[in-house]
């Protein structure tokens, strides 16, 4: 019996810092369940758990804390990967193994999959093979993880587990962001699943249940592919050398714009974001040069006026806000 549901929900084009925003939430322990609800092993959430530095790929942040997660249906598992990380995890003092499920209903990807992905030249994926996974599974000719006897000590039915008879609270954990998502992102320079608030929901919980939706963005944007992004203002590359933007994953150096206003008010009512947290506003202070895009270029004169100017317009054209909170490294809410 699902009582509520939490999500954090990336609104750029990932690499936001909410994989430190759930493993946040998770610290509180009201929640029975993290979920991951998209994605596979093309994403990489960095967080700090007792002082020591960790990059999950696909194994949400409860297990950081005890807590049941689930790698939902909507993801898709490299075995090879899954199995390297909680090794690693393992090794380094965190209980994997006690408390990481996965969906039976997940799709697994082949080595096939990861051969037809590494010859991408076009939109510059991370080579994982999600994406011919994921049509496969559309293609209704996939591998789900119910048919791999492998993985049957970790599976698990979400409708069982959210629809019995013990009260259940979730934090779903996103992965990629809104501009990468399939069908709201830059076509076709975006990833293969659903990046929004409505793949949480896919894994079996009501919309009525939904209570707090998380919004993480930066700063500033940034993306990680084939397209061009970047833009013309030389001080642009010292926010990538400031901020350490390089892939999580593939190390790739991030290419770096100002904040969108137009996109982050899109993303956040398309997703009902209720509390949006703006992180890294602590390299635009170190830089000191406060800009961002709204019809046009506007500068601002320091932090505080960057900042009031966000949550006026945020305000005025996001009903569904109720708090907005600019964060530094490390990342607070």
């Amino acid at each position: 019996m699902i009582k509520y549901a939490d999500v954090v929900v990336d609104l750029q084009a990932g690499d936001t810092g909410k994989g430190k925003v759930a493993h946040f939430l998770a610290q509180s322990k009201e929640y029975t369940h993290v979920i991951r609800y998209n994605g596979g092993g093309n994403a990489g959430h960095t967080v700090y758990h007792n002082g020591n530095k960790f990059v999950t790929h696909l194994v949400p942040v409860g297990v950081f804390y005890g807590i049941k997660s689930i790698i939902g249906l909507g993801c898709v598992v490299n075995i090879d990967k899954l199995v390297k990380e909680i090794n690693e995890l393992q090794e380094n003092g965190v209980n994997v193994k006690d408390y990481l499920f996965i969906d039976e209903r997940a799709h697994i990807i082949t080595d096939a999959h990861i051969e037809e992905d590494s010859k991408d030249t076009t939109i510059g994926t991370t080579k994982t093979g999600n994406g011919p996974c994921y049509r496969d599974k559309y293609y209704r000719k996939g591998i789900r993880a119910k048919d791999v006897s492998f993985l049957y000590p970790m599976l698990i039915d979400t409708y069982k587990e959210f629809h019995g008879k013990e009260e259940c609270t979730i934090l779903f954990e996103g992965a990629q962001g809104f501009e990468l998502d399939v069908d709201w992102g830059d076509y076709p320079y975006v990833t293969s699943s659903h990046c929004t608030v409505g793949s949480a929901i896919m894994n079996g919980v009501p919309p009525q249940k939904v209570r707090k939706i998380y919004g993480t963005a930066k700063a500033y944007r940034t993306y990680v592919g084939a397209k061009a992004f970047e833009g013309k203002d030389e001080v642009l590359s010292k926010i990538r050398q400031l901020g350490d933007e390089y892939g999580s994953t593939t190390g790739r150096p991030r290419q770096i714009n100002w904040m969108d206003l137009d996109l982050l008010i899109k993303a956040i009512n398309i997703n009902g974001v209720t509390d949006l947290i703006i992180n890294k506003l602590d390299i635009l202070m170190d830089l000191g040069i406060f800009k961002l895009i709204y019809n046009s270029e506007i500068s601002f004169n320091d932090e505080e006026h960057f900042k009031k100017y966000i949550k006026n317009i945020i305000k005025t054209n996001c009903p569904t806000i109720q708090k907005i909170n600019f964060s530094v490294t490390p990342y607070k809410i």
